[in-house]
């Protein structure tokens, strides 16, 4: 078994390219690695567990299930990279995923036990005492099971659903001389933990160890052999093209449909609690999923319970187990400005969050949704808080009269009925509302505000790196800048105009705009880069690096003697400090309390030197397939407090890991004084 896991490592890494899935499961063995990291608040470190196994579901519902389409529909096809089939990738793939099961089992326990030693104690059904027990039983029988839904299985009753991420407890029955399979379905709606017994000491039990230790009493009157916690997780890649046929149809009903096609999906991954039991063979049968597929897990499946664990805890206690509280920052002429329009007006205004508030920019919205000077408002909509105050700025602003046109993508992966929801609310407001563009997603993150000022039009532009989002603000790095430069202006107006048609084939002055010039103003760049050799210099930010052309480019710079520095969250399908190859690029990823999502690409030093902040990944869904945009920094300072922040992570040797040329990666070393980037921009401003 160890040999098939280093045969499967090694498939993915050829020549200077990594596998684009094995570089995902790279990025979230380092999410895990925080839950690991004694240096990191106890708390944190259990929810950085939830965000490991909440990761690994996604990826299962997407990655594993776009494969899963791939290898059925082409199954010769192969990756430009490593030359993988689909096959052969999700072959790969469970090998790999079947060493992260062991090592976030390993990490659990350990977290376990320096929750207990902080208080918090999570019993097993098999540790409870007789007086615990008891308590669990009232709980089950009073709290629990109203709520389930019991099914037994024989000659009348033979089949059943498996619902995508429901937990069910198959218990092997026999009346008789009659065997069955009984059923026991776990409402989502059920609470994730239960407090027992009484105390300073807390301890809780989880809802499936509640179903472990009383489950079977449901089933009154038959003998139970054996048990089993089982979760199955189906395929979440469905298409989203629309061609000609649908176009008589509200393209948010077609959309509803697709969502609740999840549901009857194929699964991709089964997972037990129980290895040895005949229930294991009964589910892989009944299902038709080969064995490969089914992972083992004894305690949960899903550890989102691991985010709720500090709301048992009085405060006291809770606040030195999590990561001291921040609010973000307001400059000073922000918070005392009469008048944000007329700031804005004067000069650049930037934003780095979550170390600066996004209140600015709301009280722009608020202030332009009053000023009779605005005639209109453009904003692209890709993921909105569940409450948001920007939608609410949105009507106000058209109730008042100004016309707000919204593109939302609809096609927001698990986020498409939030979007929907929000997609009426604004219409019903009197918003113009555009379902994105022709299957293009629209990705870029701009707002366009004109004023009419007599005979004068005047423009207001944002643009940024992450959603109009309030809740991600506070939690996801991204930075904005909001100008009034003309050509910038003009370029948003005409691309709001652009997407109203269907246009990809604009030429914007200073924007670079995906499908069409995003590629190649990047590349342009580069070659530029190339042709100075020694001198060039490539510095750039982002979460992602798939596309195979950029790669080969910078693969050439590296050739040319380019010096190439990427900040890379998650995937990175470059080899970097491959000698004679990539020997001048490096690639460093920081995970750590903030999701680093800010992209930035800047080329060259000093006069000539052109930054830009974007809304795309160099991934070449990005690049090729969606609408995004590059957007020039014009303000020098505040270029330079990008590359300054740049820079400060480039010194990163905490948090920082460094990917090698033998596609691991390993922990930054060096520096006088440990350097945590996130935690030193919270306590400067930059």
């Amino acid at each position: 078994m160890a040999s098939d896991k280093i045969k499967a490592k090694r498939a993915f890494v050829k020549d200077t390219c990594i596998n684009r899935e094995y570089s995902w499961l790279l990025f979230n063995k380092r999410v895990l690695d925080q839950a690991a990291d004694t240096a990191v608040p106890v708390l944190e470190r259990a929810k950085f567990l939830g965000i490991f196994a909440s990761n690994l579901d996604e990826f299962f519902m997407v990655r594993v299930g776009s494969l899963y389409n791939e290898a059925v529909s082409n199954p010769e096809e192969k990756e430009n990279k490593t030359g993988l089939t689909a096959q052969k990738q999700l072959d790969g793939i469970c090998q790999v995923v079947s060493e992260l099961y062991e090592e976030r089992a390993d990490c659990f326990s350990a977290l376990v036990k320096d929750l207990s030693a902080c208080g918090v104690k999570l019993v097993r059904a098999t540790q409870l005492s007789p007086r615990q027990l008891k308590e669990c039983q009232n709980i089950f029988k009073i709290n629990i099971l109203p709520q389930l839904s019991l099914m037994v299985l024989d000659a009348k009753h033979p089949m059943m659903q498996f619902e995508n991420k429901r937990n069910y407890m198959l218990y092997d029955l026999a009346k008789g001389d009659r065997s069955m399979i009984g059923v026991m379905a776990l409402n989502e709606y059920l609470n994730k933990l239960y407090r027992v017994g009484t105390g300073d000491s807390i301890r809780l039990v989880a809802l499936e160890e509640i179903i472990r230790a009383c489950g079977a009493s449901a089933f009154t009157g038959y003998d139970v052999k054996d048990s089993m916690l089982v979760r199955c997780t189906r395929n979440a890649d469905f298409d989203t093209y629309i061609d000609d046929a649908d176009l008589e149809s509200d393209f948010s009903q077609i959309m509803k449909k697709k969502v609740a096609s999840r549901a009857r999906m194929n699964i991709v991954r089964v997972e037990v609690d129980n290895d040895s039991s005949k229930l294991k063979d009964f589910v892989l049968k009944l299902i038709k999923v080969d064995p490969k597929y089914c992972f083992v897990d004894k305690r949960f499946f899903d550890y989102k319970f691991m985010f709720q664990l500090g709301k048992y805890l009085p405060e006291s206690v809770a606040e030195p187990l999590k990561y001291k509280p921040f609010k973000g920052r307001v400059d000073d002429e922000l918070a005392s400005t009469p008048s944000m329009i007329e700031t804005v007006l004067n000069h650049d205004v930037f934003l780095s969050y979550p170390y600066d508030a996004m209140s600015p920019l709301e009280t722009l919205l608020d202030e332009c949704s009053r000023d009779d000077r605005v005639s209109a408002i453009s904003i692209t909509i890709y993921r909105l808080a569940h409450h948001s105050r920007i939608a609410d700025l949105l009507c106000r602003a058209s109730e008042n009269g100004k016309m707000v046109t919204v593109v939302i993508e609809l096609c927001a992966r698990f986020d498409e009925e939030n979007n929907m929801y929000f997609a009426r609310k604004l219409q019903e407001a009197g918003c113009t509302i555009i379902y994105g563009m022709e299957n293009y997603k629209v990705h870029s993150k701009i707002i366009s505000i004109v004023l009419n000022e007599g005979d004068d039009i005047r423009y207001i532009t944002h643009l940024g790196t992450g959603n109009y989002n309030e809740s991600t603000s506070k939690q996801y790095t991204d930075l904005n800048i909001i100008t009034a430069d003309r050509e910038i202006g003009e370029d948003g107006a005409a691309f709001f105009r652009n997407i109203s048609i269907c246009n990809t084939e604009y030429r914007y002055n200073k924007l670079l705009v995906a499908p069409e010039t995003l590629k190649s103003g990047l590349v342009a760049y580069m070659d530029r880069e190339i042709a100075k050799g020694s001198d060039g210099y490539i510095l750039a930010k982002m979460n992602s690096l798939t596309d195979k052309v950029i790669i080969d480019k910078l693969r050439e710079a590296s050739c040319a003697g380019v010096k190439v520095e990427l900040i890379i969250r998650g995937i990175c399908c470059i080899l970097p400090e491959v000698e004679g190859k990539t020997e001048n690029i490096s690639v460093i990823s920081i995970v750590g309390r903030f999701l680093e999502h800010s992209r930035v690409y800047s080329f060259g030093k000093g006069k000539d030197r052109i930054t830009y902040i974007s809304s795309a990944d160099l991934m070449t869904r990005n690049v090729d397939k969606r609408v995004e945009i590059a957007a020039p920094v014009l303000d020098k300072k505040i270029e330079e407090r990008i590359l300054k922040i740049l820079r400060i992570m480039l010194s990163d040797n905490v948090k920082a890991r460094k990917l090698c040329a033998d596609g691991k990666y390993r922990k930054v070393t060096g520096g006088e004084e440990p350097m945590d980037a996130q935690d030193y921009l919270l306590r400067h401003k930059i």
